[in-house]
């Protein structure tokens, strides 16, 4: 049985397709993609995925081109589209474009920060202490919280959009292997640090710190993934 047959038949809960149905094709072929339902290089054929997905081929083929601007899908002539690797490469490439976003949107937030925010972040920082990793998921999700406070408010709702996308494939690809202890450490230590840049109006501290966070996150996920391949 080929891959193709475990793709998802229904959108899920929230996805309902729009008219023209390619935001939820879209969104189900990138789902696939990055939880490993669609293997690495497999070819990814119009017709067949549109059969499967019960649409014409017109949204299928929007939604691989979206997917080639985001390099979830590799397109080359005579070859058609095919599925790109989740590999360190491309958490490479997503963690440069990161520490380029992340920084810029800290240093706008420090600018307009509210102490009812900084309240937030500190109680929101207290749950992700005591919580102490214990439970990865409840770890991800108030860590989500902590830096969609900093983001949510910004202008440019493109490059949180990207920081939103980018967020969701790291989520995915490291929900595959639990967080060492000196990423623990050095995550908690980094947040406290952050609150202490923000609440002191250091914009540039603040920035310093995002930017050494996303590096330590994009290379833990690289070593694992290393571990990953030599241990398979």
């Amino acid at each position: 049985m080929s891959t193709m047959t475990h793709i998802r038949q229904t959108a899920s809960e929230g996805d309902d397709l729009n008219e023209d149905g390619g935001a939820s094709i879209y969104e189900r072929l990138r789902d696939d993609i990055i939880h490993g339902r669609m293997k690495a290089n497999e070819r990814l054929k119009v017709a067949e995925l549109a059969s499967r997905m019960g649409t014409s081929t017109n949204p299928v083929r929007e939604a691989l081109q979206q997917l080639r601007g985001e390099g979830f899908v590799i397109m080359t002539p005579n070859r058609g589209a095919r599925v790109r690797p989740i590999d360190e490469e491309f958490v490479r490439d997503i963690c440069e474009i990161e520490v380029l976003i992340e920084p810029a949107l800290t240093r706008w937030y420090v600018g307009i920060v509210t102490k009812a925010e900084i309240g937030e972040m500190e109680r929101i920082q207290a749950e992700i202490e005591a919580l102490n990793f214990g439970d990865e998921t409840k770890h991800s999700n108030l860590d989500l919280q902590f830096h969609r406070l900093m983001y949510d408010r910004h202008y440019n709702r493109h490059a949180v959009d990207l920081w939103v996308r980018h967020r969701q494939i790291l989520r995915a690809i490291s929900r595959g292997f639990p967080t060492s202890l000196s990423r623990q450490a050095n995550v908690l230590q980094e947040h406290r640090d952050l609150i202490t840049c923000i609440k002191n109006q250091d914009s540039d501290g603040a920035a310093t710190v995002i930017a050494r966070h996303v590096e330590g996150s994009g290379r833990h996920i690289i070593e694992r993934l290393r571990l990953g391949k030599r241990q398979a």
